[in-house]
């Protein structure tokens, strides 16, 4: 970006052509990772056992939970881009387009722009059209799905719960809440979608392709509480094309275990025999994700 001094300027915030880099390309790019899970991680020995596992792809965290929450130090990105060799997503604060230029100077797969970590402006989303990386983003509805969509996310994170208490309550609503909202475009009559479109806020053109395909026009992933293969499987059931497994996973004694079943029953979630042979034997490894009255309280507090 600077040689001699000299500092790349980005105009209008645009640092690459659209045209070198379609929309269509970014979509097939997160294509890839259907069928899988995608595994949070906050240092280079949990990237390992994710990989061994059968993650499809990595989120790098920061492993720091304190005060605001931003993109994780770009050392530790490259640190464990060197020991895996699966795809790797970093998040960036809601709008922080700075962030994700640092991001994809660095060289990673994908870009989370999340709402997880701390918002950086509460008004305006990142232009995701001017970057080479997919972008991801998370939504609780159909309308904020495709708005993300519009400003250019390759993939939706339909997502639940935030706090890590290892509750699925909120994950399957809001995917329950989005397949439904698609359920109903799809016995709609064309003129009624016109309406529809003014009804959820979303763009009319995005709305009626996804009445034509039956689904979400991009990848779509759940992600919040899911800590068991049957939270896995349900997401799946339900409709996603994969899932989100948060960094907590690894709180057990046996992380290898609960990660591997997990990814197996994203890969078998219509096979009642292989849920039950990845569910067996994890119940020290989900102890710790438990939710006692004081965590129940303690969530609650947070929320209100």
């Amino acid at each position: 970006m600077a040689e001699d001094g000299a500092v790349t300027l980005y105009n209008s915030i645009a640092i690459t052509d659209a045209k070198t880099s379609p929309f269509t390309l970014k979509a097939g790019l997160t294509q890839i990772l259907r069928g899988g899970a995608i595994v949070d991680v906050t240092n280079a020995e949990h990237a390992k056992i994710a990989e061994q596992a059968g993650a499809c792809c990595l989120i790098v965290s920061d492993p720091s939970q304190q005060g605001i929450t931003r993109m994780p130090d770009p050392s530790l990105i490259k640190e464990i881009k060197r020991v895996v060799s699966i795809p790797i997503m970093v998040r960036a604060r809601v709008g922080h387009f700075v962030e994700a230029q640092i991001l994809e100077a660095v060289g990673v797969d994908y870009i989370d722009e999340s709402e997880a970590i701390a918002v950086a402006d509460e008004d305006n989303f990142i232009n995701k059209h001017n970057f080479r990386c997919p972008f991801v983003c998370g939504s609780e509805s159909l309308g904020e799905a495709l708005s993300r969509v519009r400003e250019g996310a390759a993939m939706i994170r339909i997502q639940g719960d935030l706090s890590g208490s290892g509750n699925v309550a909120k994950t399957v609503k809001n995917v329950r809440a989005v397949m439904g909202q698609i359920r109903i475009l799809n016995n709609m009559d064309e003129d009624e979608v016109f309406a529809f479109s003014k009804t959820i806020r979303a763009p009319y053109d995005l709305v009626a392709q996804t009445k034509q395909m039956g689904r979400l026009p991009v990848v779509q992933f759940a992600a919040g509480g899911i800590v068991t293969p049957a939270d896995a499987a349900l997401m799946m059931q339900l409709g996603c094309d994969g899932v989100i497994l948060e960094s907590e996973i690894f709180n057990c004694s046996d992380p290898y275990k609960r990660v591997r079943g997990i990814i197996q029953a994203v890969r078998h979630y219509n096979d009642p025999h292989v849920l039950v042979e990845t569910s067996s034997g994890l119940e020290d490894s989900n102890a710790n994700l438990d939710l006692s009255e004081d965590r129940i309280e303690h969530f609650a507090h947070e929320s209100a």
